[in-house]
């Protein structure tokens, strides 16, 4: 379907045509036929301008705006969270010093220095020590000879923190919430782009109704200045330049409004570009938007869509993230119900003093005799605080799993509506442009009769009027098909490209 246009420079704005010379009735006809010629040509804008696409907008805003870029730091986020995790698992170096000397007697010296690694995978720590107290005033229990012990052990849990622990408990957690980090991008990703792509096409709308209601001035003003004219050399009534003067200062009040929705839809499109400096970007009064373009949804992609969402979508994946924390903090949680039993054996031996000579070999032959054993029983009788906090880590599983099942079903009646919105914005779409072609044959009729004295000017104004609300009805439709593809789109997770 064409589209009816009028050039905007300045030399058409004026909308001044020459009446020929004589003032007789045939030479008028003539002038008044041109007029009609200049309403049913299609014209173009003078004015060079350049196509801003959908597609260059959604990738600026996709590599640039601020919002993306801040949804592209959350899975650094969750991997940083994974090294804070694993920070319980490196090896600690520690070292204790305390010496009391007073009127030239040692009370007591106490030195222990010890290197402890954790095994991630069985929950055990492997120690070496080295610890010396001497004095006249220290604990016998806690003594060493001069020279100090060596301490080779280990640390076992043998009761509820065997098979998991909160250290093992937390990495795991951190490792699933890489995956709800990599949801969360792709929600905010596509909830940016899904804004973006609306603001696209509401500027698109704004720029097609001032392009047409200038149009319908343009057209305005050379009827205006035709009427005149003939007039003028009596052909035509003075009361007729007065309709259509009023014509134009209608239309001149209908663009001004035009004018100002277009610039205040460029700002808004303005506010998602911004360039690789991190620099906002005006968008250029010359830069306008693409003709949209139709898009046939078929049923085919509609069940793709629907099968992709329950696969891939962001909400979908963000319960299963959570869901996976949540089970692995109902297994810690149950461990906790056992005892905690927690053994400890190492084997000691005598450092040598090596200013007096001993064999090195017999000092540090880590002998059966010579250990330290320990063993640790914490049980609470009641196990209220360990029973409490399970019910509530399964109360929230039972929660996700009905949030999921419901959240599934949202999405896909969100599809299902929009495919339906489709369809029946399709039809709209069909029957405006056969209403368009209709009117505009009106349109013409009604000049002709006109020129043939057949017809008045206010019809011929309220039909061209009309023709202009038409064109401005349709581009709404066009409007609101697009933002339904958008829509289509962002209800299953995703944005097409």
């Amino acid at each position: 379907m064409k589209t009816w246009a009028v050039a905007v420079g300045s030399k058409q704005q004026s909308g001044v045509v020459a009446c020929v010379a004589s003032r007789c009735r045939v030479a008028s006809r003539i002038t008044l036929l041109a007029f009609i010629l200049l309403l049913i040509k299609p014209l173009t804008y003078a004015q060079d301008t350049t196509t801003f696409t959908a597609a260059e907008f959604f990738d600026a805003v996709l590599n640039y705006h601020p919002v993306v870029r801040q949804a592209n730091l959350f899975p650094e986020q969750a991997r940083a969270e994974i090294m804070e995790a694993r920070g319980a698992f490196d090896p600690k170096l520690t070292s204790y010093f305390d010496r009391k000397e007073f009127t030239q007697k040692l009370y007591y010296e106490r030195w222990q220095t010890g290197l402890s690694v954790p095994i991630r995978a069985a929950g055990i720590d492997l120690k070496v020590e080295y610890d010396r107290a001497v004095g006249q005033a220290i604990n016998p229990e806690i003594s060493t000879p001069p020279s100090g012990l060596m301490l080779v052990g280990v640390s076992v849990p043998i009761g509820q923190t065997l098979l998991i622990d909160g250290r093992r408990t937390a990495l795991r957690q951190a490792q699933a919430g890489l995956g709800l980090a990599e949801a969360d991008r792709r929600k905010q990703v596509n909830k940016a782009l899904f804004e973006a792509a609306k603001v696209y096409w509401e500027w698109y709308l704004a720029y097609r109704s001032y392009t047409l209601v200038n149009e319908g001035l343009n057209l305005a003003n050379v009827r205006f200045t035709g009427i005149r004219q003939r007039a003028l050399i009596g052909e035509a009534a003075t009361i007729d330049t007065t309709e259509a003067l009023i014509t134009v200062q209608d239309r001149l009040v209908q663009r001004q409004q035009a004018e100002v929705d277009l610039q205040n839809a460029r700002l808004r499109l303005s506010v998602f570009l911004w360039g690789p400096n991190s620099q906002p970007i005006d968008l250029p009064a010359t830069v306008v938007p693409q003709l949209s373009v139709p898009i046939d949804v078929s049923e085919t992609v509609v069940q793709r869509l629907l099968s992709q969402a329950l696969e891939q979508h962001p909400e979908l994946a963000k319960i299963d993230a959570k869901t996976a924390q949540n089970d692995l903090e109902t297994r810690f949680r149950r461990a906790l119900l056992q005892p905690q039993i927690a053994l400890s054996a190492s084997l000691l031996s005598q450092t040598p003093d090596l200013q007096k000579g001993y064999d090195w070999n017999s000092y540090y032959a880590f002998s059966p005799g010579n250990h330290k054993i320990g063993v640790d029983l914490v049980f609470p009788l009641f196990l209220r605080k360990e029973r409490g906090k399970l019910r509530q880590v399964q109360i929230k599983g039972q929660q996700l799993v009905l949030d999921r099942q419901q959240t599934v079903r949202d999405i896909q009646n969100d599809i299902l509506t929009t495919r339906n919105e489709l369809l029946t914005l399709s039809q709209q779409l069909r029957v405006q442009e056969q209403a368009v072609a209709n009117q505009r044959r009106l349109v013409q009729a009604e000049q002709q009769r006109f020129t043939l004295g057949e017809s008045s000017l206010f019809l011929v104004n309220s039909r061209e009027s009309k023709l202009i609300d038409l064109g401005v009805k349709l581009e709404e439709l066009r409007t609101k098909y697009q933002k339904a593809i958008a829509g289509l789109w962002y209800a299953a997770g995703t944005f097409r490209e």
